[in-house]
């Protein structure tokens, strides 16, 4: 049996309420979908499923509203094994929300409405830092960008000050400071996010290799770029690789990136190297695609390993 994977995430915490549709709308325009179904998400609480369904111990930081949307989500995050002990429920504020339309071939386009995800009045570098120095099994810290950017900063400073393995998912793109980089262990941005933060249009391996490298030159220790279909660059001092993908048929791409991520975070911290990890988390996002909704297909430990 692998080592136990004891991962924090401190993250978004979302309803996610989602269309099928035959294909995604042009602005302006009005498409009539087949079915609507409200799931948990946010990207936090996905990758921290994620961990926990390939058999980690998770314990997720985040916020909530006190609304049926909050108590939804978080009694579904509790039954899949996350520690949800740390999460607000703020009585001001409402349950992240993110609408959601999948087109027939899997592919999404999202809005997401933060609420409860932007307010973390209460919760600073000095809670973290006394929480890291203090919540000890855990190893590995995993952030996202759908909470406010101080709160990112705050995290990777304790986390680096306290020796845990920092994964930064830089979700959704925003600027980010070389700073921010120079603390995150691994990033693991998608195509169009390795884009924004890097200047290099992405059009085939050679330029997210390219990309990659900009981003370990800016402070990274490693980068990740998940490619969908063409697999994952991995960039590091020894050089760049490429982790080929594995053949599914895609149903719902919205929470491949999390199952990635979730993934990576688990291998990593039961001692896989970087390379069998990213094997590893791209079997997980392989297997999340070919089901629907953000936590419902976040994949168990025995489904990657039959992959």
């Amino acid at each position: 049996m692998p080592a136990a994977s004891d991962v924090i995430v401190v993250g978004s915490i979302n309803a996610d309420l989602v269309i099928r549709v035959p294909r995604l709308p042009r602005p302006g325009e009005t498409v009539s979908g087949h079915t609507f179904k409200v799931f948990g998400g946010g990207k936090g609480a996905n990758q921290a499923l994620a961990v926990a369904r390939l058999g980690g111990k998770v314990r997720l930081i985040g916020n909530v509203g006190t609304d049926d949307f909050g108590a939804m989500v978080i009694k579904g995050l509790a039954s899949g094994g996350v520690n949800v002990s740390l999460v607000e429920w703020l009585p001001d504020a409402h349950t992240g929300v993110a609408l959601i339309m999948v087109d027939e071939s899997g592919e999404n386009a999202i809005a997401t409405a933060p609420g409860a995800n932007r307010q973390w009045t209460t919760r600073g570098a000095a809670y973290f830092q006394n929480l890291f120095q203090t919540c000890h099994p855990y190893t590995t810290v995993i952030l996202q960008l759908e909470i406010p950017m101080e709160i990112v900063e705050a995290v990777t400073a304790a986390a680096r000050e306290c020796g845990l393995r920092v994964i930064l998912n830089p979700a959704p793109a925003r600027p980010l400071e070389d700073a921010l980089l120079r603390r995150a262990d691994v990033i693991t941005p998608n195509r169009h996010e390795a884009s924004e933060l890097s200047r290099v249009k992405i059009t085939d391996l050679e330029s997210a290799r390219e990309a990659a490298r900009v981003l370990l030159d800016r402070g990274a220790g490693c980068v990740v770029v998940t490619l969908g279909r063409e697999g994952a660059v991995i960039a590091t001092r020894a050089g760049t690789f490429h982790a080929a993908p594995f053949e599914v048929k895609a149903v719902d791409c919205t929470a491949a990136g999390d199952a990635f991520t979730g993934g990576l975070a688990v291998a990593l911290s039961e001692g896989l190297d970087l390379f069998s990890a990213v094997r590893f988390a791209n079997a997980c996002g392989a297997i999340a695609v070919t089901k629907e909704g953000a936590q419902p297909s976040m994949p168990t430990r025995a489904e990657v390993e039959e992959l």
